[in-house]
């Protein structure tokens, strides 16, 4: 189905994995349709909890704990439009676009494989295993590294296979700032930039004295 000639481009939401130590790209997942709605809630980390220290009413320990949630659908008629897609389709439903957002909270076999193999060795402690750094894209000027809280998926309709052909999937997110990370993470210096962003946005916002009905501060 071809779009109206003059319309704009709709840019997709998504998250892209990298590698964070040398920023390579290993996946991209473009949601097949944009959220309606984005769910976002920050937690203030005060160091002056009620009926702490008065003296350190104003000071912050770092940047508030900032959450998403979303809900993303999935959906197996559309996909069947392009070409490229019909045979993984027609033989699994939408299984492929499932397991893409899936294996992000996966160590992946060969990691298994190696622990298992470590332990039948003897090896007194193993290292836990590290995922890619997963960024959610909402925009050019919303990249956030970001850390799966949550994921559970509805799976709607089936083919004569049972195969999903339709899917709701829900994701909450938790976004990685300078606190989370150790200095010179890739996280880190993304979550700076996500912030100057919003200074540089709330510089842009800024209201007189006058809207308010004061001409001074008291």
């Amino acid at each position: 189905m071809s779009a109206f000639p003059g319309s704009p481009r709709i840019l997709k939401g998504g998250i892209v994995l990298i590698d964070a130590g040398s920023s390579a790209v290993l996946r991209v997942i473009a949601l097949q349709y944009n959220p309606d709605s984005l769910t976002r809630s920050l937690q203030v980390q005060a160091v002056s909890a009620d009926g702490g220290d008065r003296s350190e009413v104003l000071r912050l320990k770092g940047p508030p704990v900032e959450t998403l949630k979303l809900e993303a659908e999935i959906d197996a008629t559309d996909q069947m439009e392009f070409p490229e897609q019909n045979g993984v389709v027609a033989e699994s439903g939408i299984f492929a676009q499932l397991a893409a957002l899936e294996t992000m909270v996966y160590p992946s076999s060969g990691q298994l494989r190696a622990n298992d193999l470590m332990a039948q060795f003897g090896t007194l402690e193993i290292v836990p295993m590290e995922t890619p750094l997963a960024l959610f894209v909402w925009s050019k000027s919303r990249i956030l590294p970001v850390r799966i809280t949550e994921f559970s998926i509805t799976e709607e309709a089936f083919d004569t296979a049972l195969n999903p052909i339709r899917a709701k999937v829900s994701l909450g997110l938790r976004v990685l700032s300078v606190n989370d990370v150790p200095g010179g993470h890739k996280a880190a210096s993304l979550f700076m930039n996500y912030l100057q962003q919003k200074e540089r946005l709330a510089g842009g916002a800024a209201g007189q004295l006058s809207a308010l009905g004061l001409s001074g501060v008291p």
